[in-house]
């Protein structure tokens, strides 16, 4: 009998997970709260992102074959299985603009940087941006993911590191800073639900943890050592996103924080107060070729989970066919089509930022409606299957998960719902075209997978 030896400590789990979710592009939208994220982002850590940490890891340990889709279909059925690594499919797709945008954003600052702010030009480079990626996926692994590792050093660690060094250089350096670092300014407004809404994005930004919750087989001890890692991330991912969103809040106007651009615009008026303005068209390309190469990897990894389920018989033929790179030309195609609508709402918003959230906040909804059917599903397993081979379980037995699914229910369907109301901080335009836009793209997107799997035929299943 083979041994597998396990060689991830509490530290590498960590990082990794840091790593994972920490990303530059999400500090303008933290910032937008000014010193009260604090607040927000503890609050997002025990509602959500542990409850998220310790059940997928218990989920992942019992289940390890295909992610969110085999814990659903064993807790609840075949058809919601289906419409969880569906939701997890289509709000990547959705999602894919945002990042695109700031990509496009980032790239402004090196031809000309008052185009971070034009609808059009962020448009044309999305599009421009995704397909050619979109096509590069066809020829497999080999082509796109051995520059993943630099990408992300490129794409994220570099800036990471780099904002908060001069950030915090910046305010202890007699510079303007643009908020209070008061008790008072800490605590948040709560006086309307509007004040609240980027909570929703605040959540989202802490999401994905369920795709690395796999590694949890990988720790020595994991009983031990894996509630001891989520820990170590959730303190370092709290600390790096409060100082990120709150550099960015300091240097630039509250007004003037763009959610795609924020970033280059606090990297702006750090390098010109130091006199190196040559410096920031150089960084905005090294950020861009990062963004790209990290982009071009995520395009491929949310269609492999969707081709999984297509071969279970949950999709017509032409969705199970792979490439001779091993690549589902259909699923690629199929959301860059998706992309292409999506991205046209660029075109009816107010604004860049107002396109920008509108887009994060369907993806949020749509993320946080699989994080409710999670949670469901685990506490369904744990009854439904007490017996089964568990390498890491949440503390507390039944009454534990149970405990802390619950939470992690609440705190996602907290999320769902503020996900529906404009924000105060930003213009967003009609509301009745707000509104239409969020609620149509929910019940279709959710509806589409119902209907899919009622249509489903026999021969759909690949033998």
């Amino acid at each position: 009998m083979s041994t597998h030896r396990k060689t991830l400590t509490v530290w590498m789990i960590g990082l990794m997970n840091v790593a994972a979710i920490c990303n530059i592009k999400n500090f303008p939208l933290l910032a937008e709260y000014g010193l009260s994220i604090i607040f927000f982002l503890i609050l997002a850590a025990v509602l959500f992102f542990i409850p998220v940490a310790f059940v997928s890891a218990e989920l992942a340990s019992s289940f390890p074959d295909r992610g969110v889709y085999s814990w659903v279909k064993e807790g609840l059925g075949p058809k919601w299985g289906f419409l969880a690594i569906w939701l997890q499919w289509i709000e990547n797709v959705i999602w894919y603009p945002t990042v695109l945008s700031f990509i496009a954003a980032t790239f402004a600052y090196i031809i000309d940087p008052a185009l971070a702010t034009n609808k059009i030009y962020i448009l044309c480079m999305v599009l421009a941006t995704f397909w050619p990626m979109t096509f590069v996926n066809f020829f497999g692994m080999r082509v796109s993911g051995w520059i993943s590792s630099l990408s992300a050093v490129l794409g994220t660690l570099i800036p990471i590191v780099l904002i908060l060094v001069l950030g915090l250089w910046w305010i202890f350096s007699g510079n303007p800073v643009q908020i209070e670092f008061t008790w008072k300014a800490a605590l948040p407004d709560l006086s309307s639900v509007s004040h609240l809404v980027l909570l929703a994005g605040v959540l989202f930004s802490l999401a994905g943890l369920e795709m690395s919750a796999v590694h949890a087989r990988e720790v020595e001890d994991p009983r031990r050592n894996y509630p001891r890692a989520i820990c170590l991330s959730a303190i370092l991912v709290l600390i790096f996103s409060a100082l990120g969103g709150l550099v960015i809040a300091a240097i630039v106007p509250k007004g003037e924080i763009e959610l795609a651009s924020g970033s280059m615009a606090a990297f702006t008026l750090l390098f010109s107060t130091l006199n190196i303005k040559w410096a920031i068209p150089v960084l905005a390309a090294v950020m861009t070729f990062g963004a790209l190469g990290m982009m071009s990897t995520w395009i491929i990894g949310p269609s492999r989970g969707l081709l999984a389920t297509a071969k279970d018989g949950n999709l017509p033929h032409i969705f199970h066919k792979t490439n001779r790179h091993g690549m589902p030309v259909a699923i690629l195609i199929t959301q860059a089509i998706i992309v292409t609508v999506l991205s046209t709402v660029f075109l009816f918003m107010p604004s860049v930022s107002s396109s920008y959230w509108i887009l994060v906040a369907l993806a949020a909804v749509l993320y946080m409606l699989m994080y409710v059917i999670m949670f469901i599903a685990a506490i369904r397993l744990r009854s439904k299957l007490p017996h089964i081979d568990r390498i890491y379980q949440v503390p507390g037995g039944s009454k534990g998960l149970l405990a802390i699914s619950l939470l992690g229910i609440a705190g996602s369907s907290l999320g769902l719902i503020l996900g529906f109301v404009p924000p105060s901080q930003l213009d967003t335009g009609n509301l009745i075209f707000f509104e239409a836009f969020l609620i149509g793209g929910t019940v279709l997107f959710c509806a589409l997978p119902f209907l899919i799997y009622r249509l489903r035929k026999p021969d759909w299943h690949r033998d």
